[in-house]
């Protein structure tokens, strides 16, 4: 699945003669470090890859998790008033820092228990940041106590399967749905990027996503191209009162909790353990909740969004092309330059990708997760496990098939039950 490049020139050093120049020494104690890679699973790293790789395999990977981002940050923007500088910007900013920090295509992705809050329960922007600092918080100690890793090394792998073959269905369910709205230009898009992708370096998402803003631009099936007003649109300083943040909590942080419990920090460090096994990358549940409660505590002040990482947007960015920190970085960049730069006209920029695009997106993105649990792995009353779990996971949502599965799980494994 991996090109390593020149990897296998095994470790490189880089020594700097006496009297080198100023750039040689900034080359020696300021360069991006590589990655570490083995030849095989149980043996010690003794190859590296580089952290960044430019082709066309990452920027189409960078768009493959724009069918999750887009619909949330829609109803955030509509709905609750929310300022696109802000949230596009502290996407962008949190897409930058992650794919540096850990090296593969790593997803950022709105909470969505919150987003669905958000529809249900009226707030303002400031409850929004009262959450985001709260949750900030506690996944931060989460991460730095220790306690996450505890939990996640407990767990029989058979959570991990159920979570990510119910989290994959569910994600392609809502693919088909999103598919349905423009159903002819969904089939359509889908079958392209199929034939697309028997093509190893071909950028079947970037395709998709030009393509598709060409067709609903021509039939008038999407919101019109926005004047783009180019200038500078800072983020605006958000302020929660003390009732905010406890409104924020009560309806946005307490049913999202187990949700980026399971699928942003345990499912997606099982994902990323499947899809590099091989390489020594920082993707761990400690680390996981680190970056989580560090994101939403320095975004949440400046009109950022509720953000975590995820399962099905690592799936999405590898399956369009993504192996390294490049993707990431790149949907950052973009992030970035359509807040500052564009503010509202960016967002309005964004809009002009037709939901039946975004559908296609998802669907071979849950797809591709749905396969990565591995069923065939599992038999007698761990395959009764997943199977349930991803079920309970379809009809309800991950945080419910954690907390059915866990004790089911626990009782196999002290032997009071049997299948």
């Amino acid at each position: 699945m991996h090109d390593l490049g020149d990897a296998d020139a095994g470790h490189r050093h880089c020594s700097v003669p006496a009297g080198g120049s100023a750039a040689r020494l900034a080359g020696k104690w300021f360069r991006i470090p590589e990655i570490m890679v083995r030849e095989a699973e149980d043996e010690p790293a003794t190859l590296t890859r580089p952290r960044f790789a430019w082709n066309m395999g990452e920027v189409s990977g960078s768009l493959g998790d724009l069918g999750t981002f887009l619909p949330h940050i829609i109803g955030a923007i509509t709905i609750v008033k929310m300022a696109p500088a802000g949230i596009l910007t502290t996407f962008g900013l949190f897409y930058l820092f992650s794919g540096t920090f850990y090296g593969v295509p790593m997803a950022v992705q709105p909470m969505k228990a919150a987003s669905a809050a958000v529809l249900i329960e009226p707030m303002d922007p400031a409850a929004i940041a009262g959450a985001g600092l709260v949750i900030g918080a506690f996944f931060l100690i989460l991460g730095l106590t220790g306690v996450v890793s505890r939990l996640a090394r407990a767990l029989p792998r058979s959570i991990a399967a159920g979570l990510q073959l119910g989290l994959g269905l569910s994600l392609a369910g809502l693919g088909i749905r999103l598919i349905e709205t423009q159903l002819w230009l969904g089939v359509t898009i889908s079958v392209l990027m199929l034939a697309l992708m028997r093509y190893r370096r071909s950028p079947a998402a970037l395709v998709a996503v030009l393509m598709g803003i060409a067709v609903g631009q021509a039939l008038g099936i999407a919101p019109p191209f926005p004047i783009l007003d180019f200038g500078l649109h800072l983020p605006h300083l958000v302020v929660p009162t003390w009732a905010q943040i406890l409104h924020g909590t009560e309806y946005a942080v307490l049913p999202q909790i187990p949700l980026t419990l399971t699928n942003a920090i345990i499912v997606t460090a099982a994902v990323s353990r499947q899809l590099f096994p091989k390489e020594l990358h920082p993707v761990n549940e400690r680390n996981l909740a680190i970056t989580t409660g560090l994101g939403n505590l320095l975004a949440a002040p400046f009109g950022g969004y509720l953000m975590c990482h995820g399962a099905g947007g690592i799936a999405g960015h590898v399956r369009f092309g993504a192996r390294t920190a490049t993707a990431p970085v790149l949907i950052g960049l973009v992030f970035v330059v359509l807040g500052v730069g564009l503010g509202e006209s960016g967002y309005a920029l964004l809009r002009t990708i037709p939901d039946a695009v975004l559908g296609a997106l998802l669907l071979f993105s849950g797809i591709d997760l749905a396969l990565s649990s591995k069923l065939h792995e599992y038999q007698g009353g761990d395959l009764f496990l997943v199977l349930l779990m991803a079920a309970i996971g379809v009809a309800l949502n991950p945080a419910a098939a954690f907390a059915v599965g866990l004790p089911i799980a626990y009782a196999f494994k002290r032997g009071w039950v049997r299948i």
